[in-house]
């Protein structure tokens, strides 16, 4: 967990589901990105099939492209619809990356503004080489 987690989730949480799933991850303690993001789906439950332009987002993603660096937890601003999947700017990384629908696992999670800061508080990005 980052360093005065539990400090910033009594803090600022801004919603009840922030302040409920913030408060189970500071209890378990648990640093895997992978637990982390099983909390985060457990508490915020699927919300959508396809995403909405300006709308902000957390899901798994597992891209088929060989050799290339990926967050297989993304938290994303999407930014553009296609018909091969979305483009969204990834908060993790800081830049713009395309997802394509075959590859996102499950739903989306919607995450409404004003919980942005509380998500990217969570250290739950996975960065990957796909092999």
């Amino acid at each position: 967990m980052a360093e005065g987690f539990g400090q910033y989730v009594e803090k600022t949480s801004t919603t009840k589901r922030m302040r409920v799933l913030l408060k189970k991850i500071t209890e378990s303690q648990i640093k895997d990105p992978e637990d982390l993001m099983l909390i985060i789906m457990e508490n915020l439950k699927e919300d959508s099939i396809y995403p909405e332009v300006g709308k902000f987002y957390t899901f798994v993603y597992n891209p088929k492209t060989p050799n290339i660096e990926y967050d297989q937890h993304p938290l994303i601003a999407c930014v553009e619809l296609n018909s091969w999947g979305f483009r969204g700017l990834n908060f993790h990384w800081r830049k713009h990356r395309n997802y394509t629908w075959p590859e996102v696992a499950g739903k989306l999670y919607k995450i409404q503004y004003n919980e942005l800061d509380e998500m990217l508080s969570i250290p739950y990005a996975k960065f990957r080489l796909n092999k």
